[in-house]
């Protein structure tokens, strides 16, 4: 086998996304990946989509909640890029064979009306370039096994990301106290968990500033017109063909995904 390096591990993650097939972690046989590297490994993944001719659409977040931190044994959250390739239309349903082991989680969407560029970016400037907050549903599709990896892996695998779908209710920022913004989950129409924004940092803002500020150190900025999907407010559950997932959030509205 040859060494580990970028290139590999790069191909690694892509074969396992395009197989459908999942593998232990990369740290496991490269102990020595770090995070700058992982995220050299993801913004490589990343130009391959877009030479491919997929266009970026916004950035997401990932391992917000602090439940979902101590779950994965991990003390931080991550950025990941979202392109239109993830995006599943409205009404259209998951196709489960199409992935390993599909999630779903909800998610407060935030979408920039300016570029927003750290560091030192506070969660009340960060509200000041949002120009709508949507409710949405993010679909993470791990390609470690079993969901088992260390920070550097899943950033690597830039944050689990597989599909997002975005609700039709669109509201400003100052309408909603998104810390207080509710919302129900659903699994086949039984209520299984419910949350707050409050569960995302403390409030979807300070996501949203970590995450510019995370891109500004890399040289990078949030940019007018990006949806931001700022993380988990609950578990993610598990999806089966023939199931559906929907959110229910009290100013945001309903959302639901169907899966074949």
């Amino acid at each position: 086998m040859s060494e580990w390096n970028v290139e590999r591990a790069v191909t690694v993650l892509a074969e396992a996304e395009a197989g459908r097939s999942d593998r232990g972690p990369i740290t496991d046989e490269w102990p020595e990946l770090d995070l700058e590297t992982a995220y050299r490994v993801q913004d490589e993944i990343l130009r391959r989509k877009l030479e491919a001719g997929e266009h970026i659409v916004g950035v997401k977040l990932g391992l917000t909640s602090r439940a979902k931190q101590q779950r994965m044994g991990i003390d931080s959250p991550l950025t990941g890029w979202l392109t239109d390739g993830m995006v599943l239309p409205a009404g259209a349903p998951l196709v489960t064979g199409e992935l390993i082991h599909p999630r779903v989680e909800p998610e407060i969407v935030f979408v920039l009306g300016e570029q927003l560029k750290g560091p030192a970016v506070t969660a009340a400037r960060a509200m000041e370039a949002v120009s709508h907050v949507y409710a949405g549903l993010e679909v993470i599709d791990s390609r470690y096994t079993d969901f088992r990896f260390r920070l550097p892996d899943v950033v690597a695998d830039n944050a689990s990301s597989a599909r997002f779908v975005i609700g039709s209710v669109a509201r400003r920022p100052e309408e909603l106290d998104l810390a207080l913004e509710a919302c129900l989950l659903e699994v086949d129409g039984e209520v299984v968990d419910s949350a707050t924004g409050a569960a995302v940092q403390g409030h979807p803002a300070e996501a949203l500033a970590l995450a510019a500020n995370a891109l500004g150190e890399r040289g990078l900025a949030l940019e007018a017109g990006w949806l931001v999907l700022t993380g988990g407010m609950t578990d993610a559950v598990f999806t089966r063909p023939g199931g559906s997932v929907a959110a229910h959030f009290t100013n945001l509205g309903s959302l639901m995904i169907g899966c074949e």
